[in-house]
């Protein structure tokens, strides 16, 4: 039973990873930007604050889970992913509407800001898988593995999560 259950996790996992990121890179690589209407300058600054919502969070469910604090771990990681995906709605509605916002900034400070862009693009394509894992693992109370996966996990969720902030702030 487990394993028909956690081989069925695994190509779910799969499945939806892999469309997330093939639906990401259409919507940002090869659609063309349309009109919706709609006046969305305010979006950027909503996700940057769910991105920042979600980084406070993150480092509180670490210190719940180091205090031993278990169910307040769990809902905050919980609610980390609740901003985390209420960001990538966001994201997705604003790129749809306005496609990509260039980077005007000359210098080295260019540099610095497509060498944090592209490492924050790559490592979201396997945040959601790992965050996924993560979350199926505690689910299934299968805690050592969980922690093991976790130390992993944690880091580039922070890490996507507060330089989407960092870019925000450098396209501003």
């Amino acid at each position: 039973m487990t394993t028909r259950t956690d081989r069925s996790f695994w190509v779910f996992n799969a499945v939806i990873s892999t469309a997330a990121v093939v639906f990401l890179g259409w919507l940002l690589l090869i659609r063309e930007a349309s009109s919706v209407g709609a006046d969305l300058g305010f979006m950027p600054a909503v996700n940057a604050s769910l991105n920042a919502t979600a980084a406070t969070l993150l480092v509180l469910g670490l210190l719940a889970i180091r205090n031993g604090r278990r169910d307040v771990h769990k809902r905050l990681m919980v609610s980390a992913f609740a901003a985390s995906a209420v960001f990538l709605v966001g994201y997705v509605i604003y790129h749809y509407a306005h496609g990509d916002t260039p980077y005007r900034g000359v210098g080295m400070i260019r540099s610095v800001y497509f060498t944090i862009l592209i490492s924050h693009v790559l490592l979201s394509i396997v945040m959601l898988p790992m965050i996924l894992a993560t979350f199926y693992l505690a689910a299934r109370e299968r805690f050592a593995t969980h922690k093991r996966l976790a130390r992993w996990t944690l880091p580039t969720w922070l890490y996507v999560s507060v330089t989407g902030v960092a870019i925000y702030f450098m396209l501003r």
